[in-house]
C-alpha cells in the first residue's frame, strides 16, 4: 500500500502533467482558429478551380493529348500520405495510417510508391516494405503552411507523374476538417486530373438538383497553352489545401486529446487525494487509539 509521501509525490506529479496538457490545449485553440480560417478561405476557390477545369478537359478534343490529362495503366501508384510531425493528436496519425496500409492491401499485386509529409507517416512506414521515394518533415509541424512550400511539393509530384512515365497513377491521403470533434480520412486520386463525362454530369444533375448543367466554353488560347498553365497551377491548389485540412485537423484533434487528459488528470487527482485522506485519517486514529490504550494501562 501506498505511503502518504509516495502520493504526495504522485499527485504533484499529475498536477504538472495537467498544467502542460492545458497549455497544449490552449496553443491548439489559437493555432486552430487560424487554421480553419485559412481553410474556410481556400476551399471555395478550390473547389470552384477542380469543377471549371474537369468539365473543361471533358470537352476538350479527342486528339489533345496532356500529360496530366492522359489515362495511363493501373499497375503503379504514387501515394502522397499526409501526417503530423508530432504525437498527442489522438487517433488524427493512427487514422490516416490505417487509410494508407488499407489502401496497400486493396491494390496488393501493384507497386505502390510512397511520399511521406509529416514525420509520423514517415517513421512507421521507413520500417515496412514499402519505398519511400520523398519525405516532408517539418512542413506541417510549425503549424501553418505558405503557398510557396505547397507549390514546391506540387512541382515535385508533377515532375515525379509526367518524367517518370511509369507511374500511373497519385493518391492523396489526408484529413478533413469538419469540426473540432470531427475529421474524416479523404482517400482521392490526384493524377491523372479526371475529365467529367458527360452522362456523369447527367447523373449528377438526376441525383443533385443543384448541380450545374455543362457549359460550352470558347478556347480564346489554344488549349495546349491554358492546360499547361492551369493543370499546374490546380496541382498545386488541391495540394495547397489539403496541408491546410491537415494542419486544422491536427489543432483539433490534439485540442480534444488535451482537453480530455486534463480532465483525466483532474479526475486522478481527486481519487490519489481521496486516497491519501483516507490513509491520513487511519494513521491519525491509530495514534489516537495508541494513545488512549496507553494512558488507560499506566492509569490501571
Amino acid at each position: 500500500m501506498a505511503n502518504l509521501l509516495d502520493l504526495r509525490r504522485r499527485i504533484k506529479s499529475v498536477k504538472n502533467t495537467q498544467q502542460i496538457t492545458k497549455a497544449m490545449k490552449m496553443l491548439s485553440a489559437v493555432n486552430l482558429r487560424r487554421a480553419q480560417e485559412r481553410v474556410q478561405n481556400a476551399r471555395p476557390f478550390a473547389r470552384k478551380m477542380t469543377e471549371v477545369l474537369t468539365e473543361l478537359a471533358s470537352h476538350t478534343d479527342e486528339n489533345y493529348h496532356h500529360l496530366l490529362l492522359d489515362r495511363r495503366g493501373d499497375e503503379r501508384y504514387l501515394l502522397v500520405l499526409i501526417t503530423a510531425d508530432k504525437g498527442l493528436a489522438g487517433a488524427f496519425n493512427a487514422n490516416l495510417i490505417k487509410a494508407a496500409q488499407a489502401f496497400i492491401r486493396e491494390h496488393d499485386g501493384k507497386t505502390v510508391e510512397l511520399m511521406a509529409v509529416g514525420r509520423k507517416g514517415r517513421d512507421f512506414f521507413r520500417r515496412r516494405e514499402i519505398q519511400i521515394v520523398q519525405e516532408y518533415v517539418g512542413l506541417t509541424g510549425k503549424g501553418r503552411v505558405s503557398y510557396e512550400e505547397a507549390a514546391e511539393m506540387a512541382s515535385d509530384i508533377t515532375r515525379r507523374f509526367t518524367e517518370d512515365e511509369t507511374i500511373d497513377k497519385v493518391f492523396l491521403i489526408y484529413n478533413e476538417f469538419r469540426s473540432v470533434l470531427q475529421q474524416r480520412v479523404v482517400v482521392e486520386q490526384l493524377l491523372p486530373v479526371s475529365r467529367v463525362e458527360e452522362g456523369e454530369g447527367e447523373a449528377a444533375d438526376a441525383n443533385q438538383p443543384q448541380a450545374q448543367n455543362f457549359v460550352e466554353y470558347i478556347y480564346e488560347q489554344p488549349p495546349a497553352e491554358i492546360f499547361s498553365r492551369l493543370l499546374p497551377r490546380l496541382i498545386e491548389t488541391q495540394v495547397f489545401r489539403a496541408l491546410l485540412e491537415s494542419i486544422a485537423s491536427e489543432q483539433g484533434a490534439r485540442m480534444t486529446a488535451m482537453d480530455a487528459a486534463s480532465k483525466n488528470a483532474g479526475d486522478l487527482i481527486g481519487s490519489l487525494t481521496l486516497n491519501m485522506n483516507r490513509i491520513r485519517q487511519a494513521a491519525i486514529t491509530k495514534e489516537i487509539i495508541e494513545v488512549v490504550s496507553g494512558a488507560a494501562a499506566a492509569s490501571s
